[in-house]
């Protein structure tokens, strides 16, 4: 392989010397109008670049235009409109799936969050999964590989747990 000659891939053919040259003269020139369209140069070289291969694919006839330029330019251009159209509709789409505004936790969860944080892993894991899951101690066992026993060991601890913190709390907060 000589220098300034790159590899082709295998059954690939070098662009015509005139398309080439078509290119070099007229890439820049295109990118810039669509980077000034869209506000994203990388963008705009992946379009300009998409028109060019399109024109390579009809350079047989397109070179024949009058103005070939022309041709590549508006491909260009609608592929760049095309792209802000799917933005925008992106946009509205993703508007519409906000979740309507909702309000934090009140002062009785986030006091129940802080306690059930002081219990142990097993009793608070124990106590959020038969109380707020719902779960049997059978099933609440069967989940965690323990004896029933167990389970119902952690739930009253748990439960005897969070009765002192928040008896605690009542009582600092009189004082």
């Amino acid at each position: 392989m000589t220098a300034g000659h790159r590899a082709e891939p295998p059954g690939a053919t070098s662009p015509p010397l005139e398309f080439a040259e078509f290119y070099q003269g007229h890439f820049h020139k295109l990118a810039v109008q669509l980077y000034a369209y869209l506000g994203d140069h990388a963008e705009a070289q992946d379009l300009t670049q998409e028109a060019f291969c399109r024109l390579l694919e009809r350079w047989d006839r397109v070179s024949g235009y009058d103005d070939p330029y022309a041709w590549v330019r508006r491909v260009g251009w609608n592929l760049a409109t095309s792209r802000l159209r799917r933005v925008r509709t992106a946009v509205r789409h993703l508007a519409r799936q906000r979740p309507e505004h909702v309000p934090g936790p009140g002062p009785d969860r986030v006091a129940l969050l802080r306690a059930l944080a002081t219990l142990p892993a097993s009793h608070r894991q124990a106590i959020v999964l038969h109380h707020l899951a719902h779960l049997r101690t059978s099933e609440i066992a069967d989940q965690l590989g323990v004896p029933e026993g167990t389970v119902r060991s952690w739930l009253s601890r748990g439960r005897a747990a969070l009765a002192t913190y928040f008896t605690e709390r009542q009582e600092a907060g009189r004082a």
